[in-house]
């Protein structure tokens, strides 16, 4: 299972990260209802000063 690292949360391996189809803010994160340039958890820590909550892991694809 992927968890979050100790440089914090993996958007790509969390269930609510999202692609979009907004050429200008490419990515997404559904738990949090925004769209950015950069990785949802990269504005997180910019917003707010520490790793996101709402990191959810995605089930194995085994």
């Amino acid at each position: 299972m992927k968890t979050p690292t100790k440089d914090g949360p993996n958007c790509w391996a969390c269930i609510h990260f999202k692609i979009t189809h907004d050429r200008r803010r490419p990515y997404g994160c559904n738990a949090m209802g925004f769209k950015s340039k950069a990785l949802p958890s990269v504005e997180v820590i910019r917003a707010h000063g520490q790793h996101c909550l709402s990191f959810f892991p995605k089930p194995n694809q085994n």
